[in-house]
């Protein structure tokens, strides 16, 4: 019984640190990086969250396209333009961005620390 236990435990903490590592292919920067970005044209800048949780609090620059939906309101977005991509901490913007990788997006950047570390 005691070998089951550790082989679940490491296979949750497996998931976990897998989801918080950088993806090759995909950039991180912090909300500090992101001030002098969001003020760039060129730019596509996509929140993750819930409609809720962005109409609570949310980049002016950013819109919401919440992480369930992102496979249908991907073929929306330039895969010629860098993305950014936000949620509420960085972890759902993280699969978004991978989400986005798989779909053939090739410049993604993922801000990490997400709109808990935004000020």
């Amino acid at each position: 019984m005691d070998i089951l236990f550790w082989i679940l435990l490491g296979f949750v903490a497996y998931l976990f640190i897998s989801r918080m590592m950088p993806v090759k292919g995909i950039n991180t920067i912090t909300t500090n990086d992101l001030k002098n970005i969001v003020k760039q044209k060129d730019k596509q800048f996509i929140d993750v969250r819930m409609p809720g949780e962005y109409q609570a609090n949310h980049i002016k620059q950013f819109k919401n396209m919440p992480l369930h939906q992102s496979k249908q309101t991907a073929q929306t977005l330039d895969k010629t333009k860098e993305i950014y991509v936000i949620c509420q901490s960085g972890s759902r913007s993280m699969q978004g961005a991978k989400m986005l990788k798989k779909s053939g997006f090739t410049n993604i950047t993922n801000v990490t620390g997400g709109m808990n570390a935004w000020r």
